[in-house]
Protein backbone atom coordinates (compact mmCIF):
# COMPACT_ATOMS: atom_id res chain seq x y z
CA UNK A 1 0.00 0.00 0.00
CA UNK A 2 1.23 3.39 -0.87
CA UNK A 3 1.97 5.91 1.91
CA UNK A 4 1.15 9.57 1.64
CA UNK A 5 1.03 12.64 3.21
CA UNK A 6 -1.07 15.64 2.03
CA UNK A 7 -2.52 18.94 3.34
CA UNK A 8 -4.60 18.40 6.34
CA UNK A 9 -7.83 20.29 6.76
CA UNK A 10 -8.31 22.33 10.10
CA UNK A 11 -9.77 19.99 12.48
CA UNK A 12 -9.33 16.84 13.58
CA UNK A 13 -11.84 14.24 11.90
CA UNK A 14 -13.98 12.05 14.00
CA UNK A 15 -11.73 9.20 15.39
CA UNK A 16 -13.73 5.98 16.28
CA UNK A 17 -11.27 4.14 17.95
CA UNK A 18 -15.07 4.31 20.48
CA UNK A 19 -29.25 0.62 30.34
CA UNK A 20 -32.24 -0.29 28.77
CA UNK A 21 -33.78 2.31 31.06
CA UNK A 22 -37.02 2.09 33.23
CA UNK A 23 -38.71 5.11 32.95
CA UNK A 24 -41.38 5.38 30.54
CA UNK A 25 -40.84 7.08 27.65
CA UNK A 26 -37.28 6.82 27.48
CA UNK A 27 -36.56 3.66 25.14
CA UNK A 28 -35.80 4.57 21.36
CA UNK A 29 -36.06 7.95 20.24
CA UNK A 30 -39.31 7.55 18.21
CA UNK A 31 -40.76 6.92 21.72
CA UNK A 32 -38.90 10.26 23.65
CA UNK A 33 -41.16 12.98 24.56
CA UNK A 34 -41.47 15.94 22.80
CA UNK A 35 -39.66 19.43 23.74
CA UNK A 36 -42.09 21.84 25.97
CA UNK A 37 -42.68 25.38 23.69
CA UNK A 38 -41.32 27.22 26.86
CA UNK A 39 -38.32 24.97 27.40
CA UNK A 40 -37.00 22.27 29.51
CA UNK A 41 -37.13 24.15 32.82
CA UNK A 42 -40.41 24.64 32.41
CA UNK A 43 -40.77 20.86 33.92
CA UNK A 44 -37.83 19.83 35.00
CA UNK A 45 -35.27 21.52 37.82
CA UNK A 46 -32.27 20.03 38.81
CA UNK A 47 -31.11 22.70 41.33
CA UNK A 48 -28.58 21.03 43.18
CA UNK A 49 -27.11 18.74 41.48
CA UNK A 50 -23.39 18.89 40.35
CA UNK A 51 -22.08 17.32 36.87
CA UNK A 52 -18.69 17.31 35.72
CA UNK A 53 -19.43 16.59 31.79
CA UNK A 54 -16.80 15.19 29.62
CA UNK A 55 -16.48 14.50 25.57
CA UNK A 56 -13.21 13.29 23.74
CA UNK A 57 -11.25 15.60 21.35
CA UNK A 58 -13.02 15.86 17.91
CA UNK A 59 -15.70 18.28 16.20
CA UNK A 60 -18.61 15.92 16.65
CA UNK A 61 -17.59 15.30 20.52
CA UNK A 62 -17.36 19.14 21.19
CA UNK A 63 -21.01 19.89 19.76
CA UNK A 64 -22.44 16.96 21.69
CA UNK A 65 -20.39 18.23 25.14
CA UNK A 66 -21.80 21.67 24.94
CA UNK A 67 -25.27 19.92 24.13
CA UNK A 68 -24.58 18.59 27.14
CA UNK A 69 -23.41 21.58 29.42
CA UNK A 70 -26.31 23.94 28.06
CA UNK A 71 -29.07 21.55 28.31
CA UNK A 72 -27.87 20.79 32.20
CA UNK A 73 -27.40 24.50 32.98
CA UNK A 74 -30.88 25.38 31.82
CA UNK A 75 -32.81 23.19 34.19
CA UNK A 76 -30.20 24.59 36.90
CA UNK A 77 -27.78 21.81 37.71
CA UNK A 78 -24.52 23.24 38.65
CA UNK A 79 -22.10 22.38 36.04
CA UNK A 80 -18.39 21.55 35.49
CA UNK A 81 -16.74 21.76 31.92
CA UNK A 82 -14.34 19.02 30.36
CA UNK A 83 -15.03 18.98 26.99
CA UNK A 84 -12.16 17.83 24.50
CA UNK A 85 -10.72 15.36 27.22
CA UNK A 86 -8.81 13.41 25.01
CA UNK A 87 -9.60 10.25 23.48
CA UNK A 88 -12.06 7.17 23.63
CA UNK A 89 -9.70 5.56 26.00
CA UNK A 90 -9.10 8.76 28.32
CA UNK A 91 -12.63 9.94 28.24
CA UNK A 92 -14.24 6.43 29.21
CA UNK A 93 -11.63 6.30 32.19
CA UNK A 94 -12.50 9.43 33.30
CA UNK A 95 -15.97 8.17 33.24
CA UNK A 96 -15.09 4.60 35.43
CA UNK A 97 -13.30 6.61 37.61
CA UNK A 98 -15.64 9.15 38.53
CA UNK A 99 -13.57 11.74 37.49
CA UNK A 100 -16.51 12.80 35.36
CA UNK A 101 -20.08 11.89 35.96
CA UNK A 102 -21.63 11.66 32.00
CA UNK A 103 -20.24 12.23 28.10
CA UNK A 104 -21.89 11.37 25.03
CA UNK A 105 -20.51 8.07 23.92
CA UNK A 106 -21.29 5.35 20.25
CA UNK A 107 -22.91 1.74 20.62
CA UNK A 108 -20.68 1.00 18.00
CA UNK A 109 -17.57 1.64 19.80
CA UNK A 110 -19.13 -0.05 23.44
CA UNK A 111 -19.61 -2.95 21.64
CA UNK A 112 -16.56 -3.81 19.96
CA UNK A 113 -13.82 -1.55 21.79
CA UNK A 114 -15.09 -2.45 25.47
CA UNK A 115 -16.95 -5.30 25.29
CA UNK A 116 -14.34 -6.68 22.65
CA UNK A 117 -17.67 -7.95 20.58
CA UNK A 118 -16.90 -8.93 16.70
CA UNK A 119 -20.86 -10.66 16.31
CA UNK A 120 -22.73 -7.87 13.87
CA UNK A 121 -25.95 -6.47 15.48
CA UNK A 122 -27.49 -4.62 12.24
CA UNK A 123 -30.77 -3.67 14.13
CA UNK A 124 -29.84 0.02 16.16
CA UNK A 125 -32.36 -0.69 19.26
CA UNK A 126 -31.08 -4.12 20.01
CA UNK A 127 -27.73 -3.16 19.84
CA UNK A 128 -27.97 -0.10 22.23
CA UNK A 129 -30.32 -3.05 24.40
CA UNK A 130 -27.22 -4.77 24.71
CA UNK A 131 -24.67 -2.70 25.41
CA UNK A 132 -26.68 -0.54 27.84
CA UNK A 133 -27.73 -3.67 30.01
CA UNK A 134 -24.00 -4.68 29.94
CA UNK A 135 -22.39 -2.03 30.70
CA UNK A 136 -24.77 -1.25 33.75
CA UNK A 137 -24.47 -4.55 34.98
CA UNK A 138 -20.89 -4.44 34.58
CA UNK A 139 -19.61 -1.12 35.15
CA UNK A 140 -22.43 0.87 36.77
CA UNK A 141 -22.99 3.11 34.25
CA UNK A 142 -26.33 3.54 32.42
CA UNK A 143 -27.02 4.94 29.25
CA UNK A 144 -30.06 7.26 28.55
CA UNK A 145 -31.58 7.26 25.21
CA UNK A 146 -29.74 7.06 22.59
CA UNK A 147 -29.77 9.74 19.15
CA UNK A 148 -31.07 8.31 15.78
CA UNK A 149 -27.91 9.38 13.65
CA UNK A 150 -25.48 7.01 12.84
CA UNK A 151 -21.60 8.38 12.56
CA UNK A 152 -20.01 4.96 11.07
CA UNK A 153 -17.63 4.42 8.71
CA UNK A 154 -18.18 5.38 5.37
CA UNK A 155 -17.24 6.02 1.79
CA UNK A 156 -17.24 8.59 -0.17
CA UNK A 157 -17.03 10.82 -3.72
CA UNK A 158 -16.69 13.63 -5.02
CA UNK A 159 -20.36 15.05 -5.73
CA UNK A 160 -19.66 15.83 -9.23
CA UNK A 161 -18.22 12.48 -10.18
CA UNK A 162 -20.80 10.33 -8.50
CA UNK A 163 -23.49 11.93 -10.64
CA UNK A 164 -20.93 11.17 -13.59
CA UNK A 165 -20.25 7.70 -12.92
CA UNK A 166 -23.48 6.84 -11.49
CA UNK A 167 -22.31 6.09 -8.24
CA UNK A 168 -24.45 5.78 -5.28
CA UNK A 169 -23.78 2.36 -2.83
CA UNK A 170 -20.67 0.21 -2.13
CA UNK A 171 -21.59 -2.25 -4.60
CA UNK A 172 -21.55 0.70 -6.98
CA UNK A 173 -17.71 1.40 -5.93
CA UNK A 174 -16.53 -2.38 -5.78
CA UNK A 175 -17.80 -3.13 -9.13
CA UNK A 176 -15.95 0.36 -10.52
CA UNK A 177 -13.15 -0.96 -8.51
CA UNK A 178 -13.01 -4.57 -9.92
CA UNK A 179 -13.33 -3.12 -13.32
CA UNK A 180 -10.48 -1.68 -13.74
CA UNK A 181 -11.42 1.78 -14.42
CA UNK A 182 -9.27 4.76 -12.91
CA UNK A 183 -9.75 5.87 -9.64
CA UNK A 184 -7.65 4.92 -6.04
CA UNK A 185 -9.38 4.13 -2.75
CA UNK A 186 -7.88 6.44 0.44
CA UNK A 187 -8.73 4.71 3.61
CA UNK A 188 -6.87 5.82 7.21
CA UNK A 189 -3.64 3.29 8.92
CA UNK A 190 -6.26 2.02 11.33
CA UNK A 191 -9.39 1.21 8.74
CA UNK A 192 -6.44 -0.92 6.46
CA UNK A 193 -5.10 -2.82 9.14
CA UNK A 194 -8.37 -4.01 10.69
CA UNK A 195 -10.41 -7.62 9.40
CA UNK A 196 -13.33 -5.36 10.48
CA UNK A 197 -12.02 -2.48 8.31
CA UNK A 198 -10.83 -2.69 4.39
CA UNK A 199 -10.28 -6.54 4.46
CA UNK A 200 -13.98 -7.48 5.59
CA UNK A 201 -15.42 -5.01 3.27
CA UNK A 202 -13.77 -6.77 0.34
CA UNK A 203 -15.21 -10.12 1.21
CA UNK A 204 -18.29 -8.46 1.96
CA UNK A 205 -18.99 -7.10 -0.81
CA UNK A 206 -16.86 -9.42 -3.32
CA UNK A 207 -14.09 -7.25 -4.72
CA UNK A 208 -10.16 -6.98 -3.95
CA UNK A 209 -8.49 -3.49 -4.33
CA UNK A 210 -4.95 -3.83 -6.01
CA UNK A 211 -2.65 -2.86 -3.55
CA UNK A 212 -1.17 0.21 -5.59
CA UNK A 213 -4.49 1.52 -6.26
CA UNK A 214 -4.91 1.73 -1.94
CA UNK A 215 -3.96 4.91 -0.79
CA UNK A 216 -2.97 5.15 3.08
CA UNK A 217 -3.81 8.61 4.24
CA UNK A 218 -3.95 10.67 7.36
CA UNK A 219 -8.30 10.90 8.43
CA UNK A 220 -7.85 14.94 8.27
CA UNK A 221 -6.29 14.54 4.73
CA UNK A 222 -8.53 12.25 2.89
CA UNK A 223 -12.37 14.02 3.06
CA UNK A 224 -9.84 17.16 0.97
CA UNK A 225 -8.05 14.80 -1.32
CA UNK A 226 -11.71 13.00 -2.16
CA UNK A 227 -12.77 16.69 -2.98
CA UNK A 228 -9.95 17.44 -5.13
CA UNK A 229 -9.84 13.84 -6.84
CA UNK A 230 -5.98 14.33 -5.70
CA UNK A 231 -5.50 10.77 -5.09
CA UNK A 232 -8.54 9.33 -3.57
CA UNK A 233 -11.76 8.68 -5.85
CA UNK A 234 -13.44 6.63 -3.14
CA UNK A 235 -12.36 8.26 0.15
CA UNK A 236 -12.97 6.82 4.40
CA UNK A 237 -15.29 8.93 6.11
CA UNK A 238 -17.28 9.02 9.11
CA UNK A 239 -20.49 9.61 7.83
CA UNK A 240 -21.98 12.27 10.35
CA UNK A 241 -18.68 14.78 9.72
CA UNK A 242 -18.83 18.38 8.90
CA UNK A 243 -17.04 18.00 5.75
CA UNK A 244 -18.84 15.58 4.13
CA UNK A 245 -21.29 18.40 3.34
CA UNK A 246 -18.70 21.76 3.35
CA UNK A 247 -16.82 19.80 0.51
CA UNK A 248 -19.72 18.07 -1.27
CA UNK A 249 -19.06 14.70 -1.34
CA UNK A 250 -21.23 12.29 -1.60
CA UNK A 251 -21.62 9.12 0.88
CA UNK A 252 -22.23 5.64 -0.82
CA UNK A 253 -24.71 3.66 0.70
CA UNK A 254 -23.74 0.49 2.36
CA UNK A 255 -26.50 -1.84 0.74
CA UNK A 256 -24.63 -4.75 2.54
CA UNK A 257 -24.73 -3.48 5.55
CA UNK A 258 -21.22 -4.01 6.81
CA UNK A 259 -20.18 -1.35 9.06
CA UNK A 260 -21.20 -1.35 12.72
CA UNK A 261 -23.85 1.09 13.95
CA UNK A 262 -22.72 4.39 16.29
CA UNK A 263 -25.65 5.69 17.72
CA UNK A 264 -24.72 8.47 20.34
CA UNK A 265 -26.19 8.10 23.98
CA UNK A 266 -25.41 10.07 27.18
CA UNK A 267 -23.57 7.61 29.24
CA UNK A 268 -23.49 8.78 33.07
CA UNK A 269 -22.37 6.92 36.56
CA UNK A 270 -24.96 4.96 38.09
CA UNK A 271 -24.06 7.17 41.48
CA UNK A 272 -25.07 10.17 39.63
CA UNK A 273 -28.12 8.96 37.87
CA UNK A 274 -29.74 7.87 41.14
CA UNK A 275 -29.28 11.04 42.71
CA UNK A 276 -31.75 12.46 39.93
CA UNK A 277 -33.23 10.05 37.67
CA UNK A 278 -35.29 12.63 35.92
CA UNK A 279 -31.83 13.56 34.26
CA UNK A 280 -32.91 11.04 31.56
CA UNK A 281 -35.75 13.16 30.74
CA UNK A 282 -33.79 16.32 30.56
CA UNK A 283 -31.76 14.27 27.11
CA UNK A 284 -34.43 12.31 25.87
CA UNK A 285 -36.37 15.09 23.77
CA UNK A 286 -32.56 15.94 22.64
CA UNK A 287 -31.42 12.86 21.75
CA UNK A 288 -34.33 12.70 19.77
CA UNK A 289 -34.23 15.36 18.04
CA UNK A 290 -30.15 14.35 16.75
CA UNK A 291 -30.97 13.18 13.54
CA UNK A 292 -28.27 12.96 11.29
CA UNK A 293 -29.11 16.18 8.99
CA UNK A 294 -28.91 17.83 12.64
CA UNK A 295 -26.02 16.51 13.79
CA UNK A 296 -24.29 17.15 10.00
CA UNK A 297 -25.65 20.66 10.10
CA UNK A 298 -24.03 21.16 13.39
CA UNK A 299 -20.73 19.85 13.00
CA UNK A 300 -20.38 21.78 9.39
CA UNK A 301 -20.84 25.05 11.27
CA UNK A 302 -18.24 24.09 14.18
CA UNK A 303 -15.78 22.66 10.72
CA UNK A 304 -16.14 26.00 8.71
CA UNK A 305 -14.67 27.27 12.02
CA UNK A 306 -16.63 30.69 12.17
CA UNK A 307 -18.41 30.30 15.54
CA UNK A 308 -17.77 27.81 18.71
CA UNK A 309 -18.80 25.04 19.24
CA UNK A 310 -21.07 26.71 22.54
CA UNK A 311 -22.31 29.35 20.33
CA UNK A 312 -23.72 27.01 17.98
CA UNK A 313 -24.89 24.59 20.00
CA UNK A 314 -26.89 27.61 22.05
CA UNK A 315 -28.61 28.79 18.68
CA UNK A 316 -29.85 25.09 17.79
CA UNK A 317 -31.03 24.36 21.19
CA UNK A 318 -33.23 27.52 21.16
CA UNK A 319 -34.47 27.99 18.51
CA UNK A 320 -35.77 23.46 18.97
CA UNK A 321 -37.14 24.97 22.07
CA UNK A 322 -35.05 23.08 24.44
CA UNK A 323 -33.82 26.00 26.35
CA UNK A 324 -34.23 30.26 26.28
CA UNK A 325 -32.75 32.25 23.78
CA UNK A 326 -29.68 34.34 25.00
Amino acid sequence: MKLASRRGVRRIAAVLAGAVLTLAGCGAPGSAPAAPADGLAARLDLAGQRYVVGGKNFDEQLVLCQIAVAALESVNAEVIERCNIGGTDATRNALLAGDIQLYWEYTGIAWAGFFKQTEQVPDAQTLFDLVSQRDLAQNRIRWLPRAPFNNTYGFAVNERTAAELDLTTLSDMAHHLSSGRPGALCVETEYANRADGLRGLEQAYGFQVPPERVWTLPTDAIYQATADRDPCLFGEVFTTDGRVAALQLRVLQDDKSYHATYNAAVTIHEDAYAKAPEIAEVFAPIAAALDESAISELNRQVWAGDRQPREVVRAWLSDKGFIGAG
